[in-house]
């Protein structure tokens, strides 16, 4: 994904509030879940992270692409932006 596209998305999410909000027990399996229902009907949206720790809030953005196959787009404090394109959207 080139800078441009990064940028593009950065606008359309500004709008966007958090669909997800990741609590303190961390990426469950009912949050990956409701991460991928968001991503397949969004394609475009916000995490919530409630975590003080910045190196937590990392490694769990990292591993939420991951394991959803999504592309990180921004992350500012315990926001993180996330895209996925769906084909058949």
């Amino acid at each position: 994904m080139t800078s441009a596209e990064k940028k593009q998305l950065r606008a359309r999410a500004h709008s966007l509030k958090p669909v997800v909000m990741i609590g303190q027990s961390g990426l469950s399996e009912a949050v990956l879940a409701e991460i991928e229902h968001a991503l397949t009907t969004h394609e475009l949206i916000k995490i919530k992270i409630q975590s003080d720790d910045r190196a937590t809030r990392n490694q769990i953005s990292t591993e939420c692409c991951s394991k959803s196959r999504a592309d990180l787009i921004q992350s500012i404090g315990k926001t993180v932006i996330v895209y996925r394109n769906n084909p058949n959207r």
